[in-house]
């Protein structure tokens, strides 16, 4: 795996050139706070691509001023290099982000309403469907596939005793929800449903706008982490990176969920901020 970055101070000749620095597991781009053109985007896309080759590598790691080269970043996608982008860990944390939210607007886990926007079962989604069911006053299951989910609230039932509502009434499933937890919808399809207006609608995938003129509540896309183990990172991979990216890099996926968990209460990871579009959610570390 390699990590891709910004230099501090590029060379002219290596800008004119288009020279990328290999610094072991880093990759230097000649580039600092410019916007990349799609020339110039391309030809560094081409030398990354290559680079990776030799080593047999296809996952990177991208910085987070790279992340802000979107022609950069859309010539890597098309030759189907592994991007680390902590989507993956966010569903994992889902539990966790209910927690954060309780604390930060302190209203306690009992007293939440949250509906879960989602059409795919993974032992991911079940596990925090559960988490959730089990602290949380109200659970709505929205979803466009209705029968595949009434045998989980059956389950649910029948196993640990929790009441969960499974619906896809797009005029009322949302309207009184504190949080939705958006796992798979898309944008198009969550804006057809009438959502609360105060509502905090975290998704999961990230990227999307709610389009409702009245909505006031705070539509998530993102977020950090804090890990135990920061000193472990070096200066640059501290200062650079986001910590979930570089977290979730070192993650074994094909595990049962039991043992992700208990990693990363091990590890001691922790919510530190949820980032919407001109809107940071700042306040506890949970």
């Amino acid at each position: 795996m390699f990590f891709i970055q910004e230099s501090d101070k590029p060379s002219k000749v290596s800008k004119i050139f288009n020279i990328l620095k290999i610094d072991e597991d880093k990759i230097i781009l000649p580039i600092n706070e410019e916007k990349l053109e799609l020339k110039k985007a391309s030809k560094l896309a081409i030398k990354t691509k290559k680079i990776l080759d030799l080593a047999n590598c296809n996952k990177i790691i991208i910085s987070k001023k790279i992340k802000e080269q979107p022609l950069y970043i859309n010539y890597l996608n098309s030759y189907n290099i592994e991007i680390v982008d902590g989507k993956w860990l966010f569903e994992v944390l889902s539990y966790k982000i209910i927690e954060y939210i309780s604390k930060v607007k302190k209203i306690k886990k009992e007293e939440l309403s949250v509906s879960i926007l989602i059409n795919k079962i993974t032992e991911t989604s079940l596990y925090n469907i559960r988490k959730i069911a089990t602290s949380c006053k109200r659970v709505n299951i929205v979803t466009n596939h209705i029968e595949l989910f009434k045998k989980l609230e059956k389950q649910i039932l029948d196993e640990d005793g929790i009441m969960i509502t499974i619906t896809n009434n797009k005029r009322k499933s949302l309207s009184k929800s504190n949080i939705i937890l958006n796992i798979d919808f898309p944008q198009e399809l969550i804006n057809q449903y009438n959502i609360f207006d105060e509502a905090i609608i975290v998704n999961i995938q990230g990227n999307i706008k709610i389009k409702k003129k009245r909505f006031n509540g705070m539509c998530v896309n993102d977020y950090e982490i804090q890990v135990l183990n920061d000193e472990e990172f070096d200066y640059d991979k501290e200062i650079k990176y986001n910590k979930k990216d570089v977290y979730e890099a070192n993650m074994y996926k094909k595990q049962p969920m039991e043992n992700i968990m208990r990693k990363i209460e091990r590890d001691k990871v922790r919510i530190v901020d949820l980032l919407g579009e001109n809107t940071t959610m700042q306040g506890f570390t949970v």
